[in-house]
């Protein structure tokens, strides 16, 4: 006894094959562009922690900066002789301040602009 032969038409064949092939290049344009989505979102995760310790990193020098500057301006002010002294520096210790927190506030609002972008 045979057993009958089926053949598969020529054109079945080359049908199925065309969808293989289709099926394989779309599989592997979604696996390319899912990898390049994965590493905008690795680099823009980078770009942002790295601003981020930027604004910490800035943040602390900021507050050293102002310790500082309160600091000096507490020793002087024991140093005062009479309260007119003490009251100059007063209003000099306070326009001081005053230009150095707009200083720092440039500072983070650039840092701002860097993770906007």
């Amino acid at each position: 006894m045979q057993t009958p032969s089926f053949e598969i038409p020529t054109e079945m064949r080359a049908f199925a094959e065309k969808s293989v092939d289709q099926a394989r290049t779309a599989v592997g344009t979604l696996m390319s562009n899912a990898l390049k989505v994965s590493e905008q979102a690795q680099t823009s995760g980078q770009t942002f922690q790295s601003t981020m310790q930027a604004a910490v990193a800035k943040g602390f020098d900021h507050a050293q900066t102002n310790a500082n500057a309160t600091f000096d301006f507490a020793q002087k002010l024991v140093r005062t002789k009479d309260l007119r002294e003490a009251f100059e520096l007063q209003s000099e210790f306070v326009r001081s301040q005053f230009a150095a927190l707009q200083s720092q506030a440039k500072d983070f609002g650039s840092l701002a602009q860097n993770v906007a972008r």
